[in-house]
């Protein structure tokens, strides 16, 4: 299956070492979304923004990498599945089920973000604008 990543999960060894068997295909840009950071995890989400884009990382996962993302991702509490298609593929992500205000994420957390944007060589422009308090 096709799973986008965004947030920690772009970081290559730490999605690696989540899901084996993933394999990074090429960055990609969810359109009509934009990255904020939040709950009490300050973990990073994507919500719907005309107009704006998130970039992030297409993999490609089995089903065992599956369960263990929806595991680590506290599925379907924290989060839950969205699907979109991608040149007539189906993609899967994850989005946070409540939608809680923006919270800074910690600086661990953040350099592992950061790491992600690096690896698949993605534009920090929009990461520093997930960055922003957003209205």
């Amino acid at each position: 299956m096709l799973y986008f990543a965004y947030g920690s999960n772009l970081n290559l060894f730490q999605m690696k070492r989540r899901c084996k068997d993933s394999i990074f295909l090429k960055k990609i840009n969810l359109k009509d979304f934009r990255l904020t950071f939040r709950s009490k995890y300050r973990a990073a989400d994507i919500e719907l923004k005309k107009n704006s884009i998130v970039p992030g990382g297409l993999f490609k996962i089995s089903k065992s990498d599956e369960k263990k993302l929806d595991v680590y991702e506290d599925y379907p509490s924290l989060y839950k599945k969205f699907y979109f298609t991608y040149y007539g593929k189906k993609v899967m992500t994850y989005t946070m089920v409540k939608k809680t205000p923006f919270r800074f994420p910690t600086e661990r957390y953040l350099n592992v973000v950061k790491r992600g944007y690096k690896d698949c060589c993605l534009d920090k422009k929009y990461l520093i604008q997930g960055l922003k308090k957003q209205n």
